[in-house]
């Protein structure tokens, strides 16, 4: 995804800051980080409060293949919601939870 439409996805926040990383993209909004994107696809940071949220909504859990173990690692970034693409007032929803995990991460 673009700069632009990462900025119009994040758009109910205010600016974000956008960053390459992991081969992608961290999405920073008052410099703590809320979403990756990873080969084209937005993930959105989820904690033990919000991401029973996520997986009700349908979304999934980002994982990778562990290099030692080769074991899935779970990390704390969930896909948007599907129906969040179609409406931008659900879509502040979700960017709003993920910025509410990170503003509760250490």
């Amino acid at each position: 995804m673009d700069r632009d439409g990462i900025e119009e996805m994040f758009q109910a926040l205010g600016p974000v800051t956008i960053k390459r990383m992991f081969g992608g993209k961290g999405i920073y909004h008052e410099g703590r980080i809320l979403a990756l994107e990873v080969q084209g696809e937005i993930l959105l940071k989820a904690d033990a409060r919000s991401a029973p949220d996520f997986e009700a909504a349908g979304s999934r859990q980002w994982a990778y293949d562990g290099k030692q173990s080769g074991k899935p690692v779970k990390m704390p970034y969930w896909s948007v919601p599907e129906a969040a693409f179609d409406d931008p007032d659900e879509m502040a929803v979700w960017v709003r939870r993920a910025y509410e995990a990170a503003l509760r991460a250490k």
